[in-house]
């Protein structure tokens, strides 16, 4: 009968010293290819100043609109989203414009000017006008921004990390089918791309 044991400390068969030393060299491998690609990313991000926007599906640029009820995502964390336009018993559109701070600091939706923050026309940080997105902001066909004023007024005050703020959009339209554009750029330090939204009022 063989009672022999192994001294202790000393390795068996079964699991050999270079077995183990593999796995941990590839476990510290897939560790900093990960560290490695979530730099990469945020580098990328750094680059181009946390503005562009990061669309799945239409790009929400000038000519890749997006659709009513859609939502145009920041790589910094802000959203915006375009409501789909409801009609109202006195021949008006009603719509509603959220932004949703998901940023680390503090954004101003159409930054410190009432006055010019708004706009039928554009360019300012909200722009609600006739025709597609493609279209010359000087189309022939012009609906009636109703409540600019009360809208510009809401959006002013600074919105905090992790607040939402929802306003609502009057227009009369002057006549059926008319498509209308609404852009997004909310101010920012460094730079933010415009949103583009494409609605028809039916």
């Amino acid at each position: 009968m063989n009672t022999e044991q192994a001294p202790a400390g000393t390795p068996t068969a079964d699991t050999p010293r270079w077995s183990k030393g593999c796995s941990i060299a590839v476990f510290v491998l897939l560790g900093l290819t990960g560290l490695g690609a979530w730099g990469l990313a945020e580098l990328e991000k750094g680059l181009d100043g946390y503005g562009q926007l990061e669309q799945g599906g239409p790009a929400g640029s000038v000519a890749d609109p997006l659709g009513p009820g859609a939502t145009a995502r920041y790589e910094d964390g802000l959203k915006v989203t375009v409501s789909r336009p409801r009609p109202e018993p006195d021949g008006t559109y009603g719509l509603t414009v959220t932004y949703d701070n998901g940023t680390d600091g503090t954004v101003r939706p159409i930054g410190d000017s009432p006055g010019t923050g708004v706009s039928e026309y554009g360019p300012a940080p909200l722009v609600v006008r006739a025709g597609r997105s493609l279209d010359d902001h000087s189309s022939g066909v012009t609906p009636s921004w109703l409540n600019s004023e009360e809208a510009a007024a809401a959006l002013v005050p600074p919105l905090g990390p992790d607040r939402r703020r929802t306003v609502p959009v009057r227009i009369k339209p002057n006549g059926e089918g008319v498509t209308v554009t609404v852009e997004v750029a909310p101010p920012t330090a460094s730079f933010r791309e415009t949103a583009y939204f494409q609605l028809t009022l039916d």
